[in-house]
């Protein structure tokens, strides 16, 4: 094996290192081939009930439309008028805490759901979160 180097491997490996021109992070092409399609939904506004209601509509035809990626909006519940029922409680009666936690003790849901997770602060952060599908199987 020959341990010497060219002196045009050397120019050209300066070249390169000195160029603007990056290569191509073939890593996030991966990423964005896994997921293809994204759905984006905010629940602000929503009464418990018929977030439920509609979370449960939103999985449903994304899972059919093959969307990958659901980004719920919740809101973080800051302007929640929970602390004026004493009937409700402060905590779980917010969108934030109750639509995810729906969705998990739901078993139908969860039969086309790959996780469920916190979303990046691009997305909304503490006020929203993922939901990955799975692909639907077609028989």
């Amino acid at each position: 094996m020959n341990r010497k180097i060219s002196d045009k491997d050397k120019k050209d490996w300066d070249e390169f290192i000195s160029s603007e021109d990056h290569l191509p992070d073939k890593d996030l092409d991966l990423n964005k081939k896994k997921i293809k399609k994204t759905f984006t939904y905010d629940l602000h506004g929503y009464s418990l009930n018929d977030a439920n209601t509609k979370i449960n509509e939103i999985i449903y035809q994304a899972y059919n439309n093959e969307v990958g990626k659901l980004i719920i909006v919740t809101g973080k519940g800051l302007h929640s008028q929970n602390e004026k029922n004493p009937y409700v409680s402060k905590d779980l009666g917010i969108l934030k805490h109750a639509v995810p936690e729906y969705i998990k003790t739901n078993r139908e849901l969860m039969k086309m759901i790959n996780s469920i997770e916190d979303a990046s602060i691009d997305d909304g952060g503490a006020g929203a979160f993922y939901i990955y599908l799975k692909k639907k199987l077609t028989k």
